[in-house]
């Protein structure tokens, strides 16, 4: 089994006002940082995206690569690789818990990646753990100040 890297943030906003802003792939581009561009290519039965096409630059990786979502519970996304120019693994997941009453939801990223050049699994999970606090950052910034809305 790969190794992975997991983080989690309390946002003061309801399980469902994060995942609103989480499932807005059209305004990744706004607090992401590394995402520039997002294209919803497929939906699922119930309107959700299921492929999506992403294009990051996120320093020293910069790619265009295509991830096939799956809804699995209402706090729960999950993605894995469809096809990278870069990437061999992409799978990650952000799982939704509520806090305080369900006024405050803790929000757990789970991340691994595989790049198709060598690197030492150090430098990787040093990576995974970068994307993961930023968006993180921007996930929390992003539903608090009601930009979302």
């Amino acid at each position: 089994m790969a190794e992975h890297t997991s983080s989690s943030i309390t946002i003061e906003a309801t399980p469902a006002e994060v995942m609103a802003v989480i499932a807005d792939f059209g305004r990744y581009s706004e607090w992401t940082g590394e995402v520039k561009q997002a294209e919803v290519l497929e939906k699922d039965e119930q309107g959700r995206a299921s492929k999506v096409r992403l294009v990051l630059d996120a320093g020293a990786i910069k790619d265009d690569h295509t991830l096939n979502y799956s809804w699995p519970s209402a706090g729960v996304v999950e993605w894995s690789l469809d096809k990278s120019q870069m990437l061999r693994q992409l799978d990650g997941s952000y799982s939704l818990e509520p806090e305080a009453g369900g006024k405050h939801t803790k929000v757990t990223y789970t991340l691994t990646v595989d790049v198709k050049i060598p690197m030492l699994g150090m430098i990787k999970r040093k990576a995974e753990k970068v994307i993961i606090d930023r968006a993180l950052d921007g996930l929390k910034t992003r539903v608090e100040s009601g930009a979302a809305a």
